[in-house]
């Protein structure tokens, strides 16, 4: 069984995932009826998911890119899959925030809501992936420059930002 967060009501789910199908690309979120997005998640033999963990499932899109936190003293290496619509990234924390992909760190300069990356489809198929500042407390270093109030930028492969003590790269 692994916890899973509905995108739409932020509902609470449990899913076996032995029982769905391997072609499965969705199933209705039985509060909001919408669809819930499915990526069949692998784990390496003798890998446990704590039951505490929610897993928020997502449709794998080709083109739809991914970050990849850099490992430093506060923070292991962590690689998150981005999808389509909009992902609020930030400190993991016990406390209730927005944040949809959550950094274990112990870095407490990165907000818990630290940054806002969108990623929309592009006329010619493919996607764009839209970054701002989520009205951190420290600002969001982008190119070695910070984000201004408001300002969004599109993001380029390889390319790395940085959120309190801690870098982030965006891959394609």
């Amino acid at each position: 069984m692994i916890a899973v967060k509905c995108p739409h009501c932020h509902v609470g789910l449990k899913v076996d995932e032995k029982k769905l199908p391997s072609d499965i690309t969705s199933f209705k979120c039985p509060k909001c009826k919408c669809p819930i997005p499915v990526s069949m998640l692998s784990q390496k033999e003798g890998e446990g998911t704590s039951s505490s963990d929610t897993v928020l499932l997502h449709l794998m899109k080709k083109g739809i890119g991914k970050i990849t936190v850099l490992p430093n003293d506060e923070t292991a290496e962590q690689v998150f899959l981005l999808a389509e619509g909009v992902s609020i990234i930030g400190r993991k924390s016990t406390k209730p925030s927005l944040t949809t992909i959550g950094i274990e760190t112990t870095d407490r300069s990165m907000s818990r809501e630290h940054i806002r990356i969108e990623v929309k489809k592009d006329p010619k198929g493919g996607y764009k992936h839209y970054l701002s500042d989520n009205n951190s407390k420290n600002r969001t270093l982008y190119n070695s420059n910070y984000l201004g109030e408001g300002e969004v930028v599109i993001l380029n492969n390889n390319e790395e930002i940085i959120i309190g003590r801690t870098v982030l790269r965006f891959n394609e």
